[in-house]
């Protein structure tokens, strides 16, 4: 817990200074589990340092939730795990009220028996098998951060984050997340396949005995404080109008549309560019430093941007997704 007699903006300092010096000392720790995928790795931190959640996709088998547990792990956070099937109703998550009876006046009433979204960090594996209506449940406590019971609103863990996983493959039998919830994820991450000495290291570590000790190199009350700096953090004009640039060239019909928006469908609303801006500021401390540039930006853009954008037939037609969409729209964005 932050030391109350010193003053606040020498505890935000020394905390920045610490995440920064901590950025490789989380790699090395995660790393002790989970071999490469850095780069999701920090976008997943990224989210957790602006208060966001993610949605992850990769096909069975690639550690998804090895890897959530194990930030869990390493940041003191308390952890839970969704199998979302069809027959998944809301209650199952959000928790229900259950009638229980006073040993000693005999009266009975109703008491709140809490889900597993009352957790920090909840891993919703293969949120596409569920109905509508429980994907909506989880969608509002990720957007309230609490859940109703009976009328009553029971708030809660902070921080919370939700992982939300999807398969690419196997699409029969399930229920497709319309582009406004999927607007909700602040990052779609995409976990790929390993290299070649990284796939023969998993192998190497999975079939022994070791089981590698963890430090914790922070708690939930410190993520809270550092979620705090990361708004404090100052963002010069030019990378605001960078942000709103990039997102508005995302959008095809209207005059700021790049040359590459001929592609898409639809582009991104004004919820990307808050996106932009946040993570841009959690990447920036991160990596030491207590500014934003227009390089935090651009390396955020297409995880905070893949989702948000619809490719058109064309673009399928030519073998384009909306990744390498939006790699053109950067190339054609000049900073």
């Amino acid at each position: 817990m932050p030391d109350p007699t010193v003053p606040a903006d020498a505890r935000e300092a020394e905390l920045v200074a610490r995440l920064g010096a901590a950025r490789d000392t989380l790699h090395a720790e995660l790393g002790k589990v989970i071999v490469g995928q850095h780069a999701v790795l920090e976008q997943l931190l990224l989210a957790l340092l602006c208060r966001g959640h993610c949605l992850l996709e990769g096909v069975p088998g690639l550690a998804k939730t090895v890897m959530v547990q194990t930030l869990a792990r390493v940041l003191d956070l308390g952890f839970s795990r969704v199998q979302f099937t069809p027959d998944l109703m809301p209650g199952d998550i959000t928790g229900t009220d259950i009638i229980q009876e006073d040993p000693e006046s005999g009266r009975r009433q109703y008491e709140f028996l809490p889900g597993p979204l009352f957790a920090n960090l909840v891993l919703a594996d293969e949120i596409n098998r569920t109905p509508p209506k429980t994907q909506a449940a989880l969608l509002e406590a990720m957007s309230e951060r609490r859940v109703t019971s009976r009328g009553r609103a029971w708030p809660l863990p902070d921080p919370f984050l939700v992982l939300a996983t999807q398969n690419p493959i196997e699409q029969e039998g399930t229920y497709t997340l319309p582009e406004a919830q999927l607007d909700r994820f602040m990052f779609l991450v995409r976990i790929g396949y390993p290299g070649r000495d990284e796939e023969v290291e998993i192998l190497r570590r999975t079939t022994g005995n070791a089981r590698p000790e963890l430090r914790r190199l922070f708690n939930a009350a410190e993520l809270i404080a550092l979620q705090e700096v990361v708004r404090q953090v100052p963002v010069p004009e030019p990378v605001f109008a960078r942000a709103a640039e990039l997102v508005r060239r995302t959008r095809p019909g209207t005059p700021d549309a790049a040359p590459a928006a001929r592609w898409l469908q639809w582009g991104a609303g004004p919820r990307a560019g808050q996106v932009l801006i946040l993570a841009g500021k959690a990447r920036a401390l991160l990596h030491g430093r207590f500014h934003v540039t227009e390089a935090d930006l651009d390396a955020v853009a297409v995880p905070a941007l893949r989702h948000r954008v619809v490719p058109n037939f064309a673009a399928q037609a030519e073998g384009l997704d909306a990744d390498a969409v939006l790699a053109r729209i950067l190339a054609e964005t000049v900073g």
